[in-house]
């Protein structure tokens, strides 16, 4: 098939799945259109069978905010025009969503049925899609989409409840390509560059907005470090990055805390990792936590959105409340405090993590993709 896909090309998590997606669909013969307005972080070739179109805004005076939704459904035309694609997969309700619909409308016009799949991957819809200035729009394009999936159960469940949806949401869990975190693992890990042998690694990943809650992750690791030997390691960029340092550095524990900023080798920072925190307000699914798990690390996160989904209280982790940093970390240091308690959650967290193996998921899109095609003949 000849498909579409529409992302953002950022380091978060709706853009990474899109394009290992993509990457996937493409080794499996499918012919994919890469459309956005810059090459996904993730997208590391192309391909015969693997195209990226940027999408392009003129700067105009007039406007004060140039107007990318218009940019982006004329490309989406274009793009299927030329190249005779049958689907168009969004991933994110704004603006893609709303977009995708425009280039519909106007693919129609000209006689070419184009399908619109748009997959919700979380504050699309539970902090952005649900403001009054953009509902109206974000449950008119999700009704008007061909297919809906979601990436959880929650966040499914919170989508229905905050807007008026006329059609069933599928839910379709995010993936993993868990041989790519196999062959880190069996590589040389080289732990002695970040860390003493006796000492623990912990780790956070995420774009440090308010939502992730970074300052929890330090309040965490301070109460770690009292009792086990450990670093902490700080992954992306983000406007809360300052706060987290400068708590960092009132904790006195700011050597012990390294910010390495955004990084495209996840896998490799992971192979490191004992155990991966994630404090936050709210994910619609928690892909961050996936990634680590398929890296053989322990989970200690909040109960909250999709993250009981992903994280199974004492198996692979725990969940603590929002904002309960003492319980976080007295959960972590009950997973550290011996080499055999260690093993066994990090053992669990990468067998749980193989149920959302990338062999798993990608058929189920790709049958989703068919009955759009089936529907047009």
């Amino acid at each position: 098939m000849k498909i579409g896909i529409v992302c953002y090309p950022t380091f978060g998590g709706s853009g990474v799945v899109a394009t290992e997606l993509g990457m996937a669909l493409a080794d499996k013969g499918h012919e994919v259109h890469f459309i956005t307005y810059n090459q996904p972080v993730r997208l590391d070739y192309l391909s015969h069978k693997l195209h990226f179109h940027r999408v392009l805004i003129e700067e105009y005076p007039l406007f004060q905010y140039q107007p990318y939704e218009l940019a982006l459904s004329s490309k989406m035309v274009e793009v299927v025009e030329k190249h005779q694609l049958e689907v168009l997969h969004v991933h994110y309700a704004i603006p893609h969503a709303y977009a995708a619909y425009m280039a519909k409308q106007m693919l129609l016009e000209k006689g070419i049925d184009v399908k619109v799949v748009t997959t919700l991957h979380g504050t699309d819809i539970t902090l952005v899609g649900s403001h009054p200035t953009y509902k109206t729009a974000v449950e008119f394009s999700i009704n008007n989409s061909d297919v809906v999936t979601a990436v959880s159960n929650n966040l499914k469940e919170t989508t229905n409840q905050l807007f008026n949806i006329k059609k069933n949401i599928e839910v379709i869990y995010n993936f993993i390509d868990v041989d790519k975190y196999d062959k880190e693992e069996h590589q040389e890990c080289k732990r002695s560059a970040l860390a003493e042998p006796h000492e623990r690694i912990l780790t956070h990943i995420s774009n440090f907005r308010p939502v992730k809650r970074v300052e929890d992750v330090v309040k965490v690791f301070y109460e770690v470090q009292k009792e086990i030997p450990s670093k902490l390691l700080m992954i992306g960029e983000g406007p809360e990055r300052i706060k987290a340092s400068t708590l960092a550095k009132q904790l006195k524990i700011k050597d012990k805390v390294f910010f390495l900023g955004n990084s495209t080798e996840v896998a490799k920072i992971l192979c490191y990792t004992d155990v991966f925190l994630l404090p936050s307000q709210t994910e619609s699914f928690g892909f961050a936590a996936l990634e680590a798990m398929a890296a053989k690390t322990a989970i200690i996160s909040t109960n909250t959105g999709g993250l009981p989904e992903v994280n199974i209280h004492g198996k692979t982790g725990f969940l603590s409340n929002l904002g309960d940093t003492e319980d976080m970390a007295k959960n972590a240091i009950q997973i550290l405090k011996d080499g055999a308690s260690l093993e066994f959650f990090k053992q669990n967290a990468k067998e749980h993590a193989k149920k959302f193996s990338i062999q798993n998921i990608l058929p189920v899109y790709e049958d989703i993709y068919k009955s759009c095609y089936k529907s047009k003949v």
